[in-house]
């Protein structure tokens, strides 16, 4: 089974949250923070939206950081993906 996002949806697939810090102190689960960067999984077809036309402007395989509260959480497969808006991608990580 795949996803395929309809209108300006991006498919976001979590990049794996620090387990160390810096000066490499080993976090839990529990203080972990959340990260914000993600890899672009599947980009929908854009179009008109809202009365607007929306241009892509991520691609596949892009690195990129979202919102800290955007999208919805869904899990496949053994997998969790978080579905966004393409304005609620700040910008892509080259």
């Amino acid at each position: 089974m795949t996803l395929v996002p309809l209108g300006d949806r991006v498919v976001l697939k979590q990049l794996e949250a620090e387990e160390t810090t810096k000066s490499g102190i080993v976090l839990p689960g529990q203080a972990q923070e959340k990260p914000q960067q993600a890899e672009v999984i599947a980009v929908g077809p854009g179009g008109t939206v809202d009365g607007k036309e929306v241009k892509m402007e991520v691609a596949v395989g892009d690195k990129v950081i979202y919102s800290k509260y955007a999208g919805t959480e869904v899990k496949m497969d053994g997998t969790e993906y978080i579905i966004v808006r393409q304005n609620d991608i700040l910008a892509i990580v080259k």
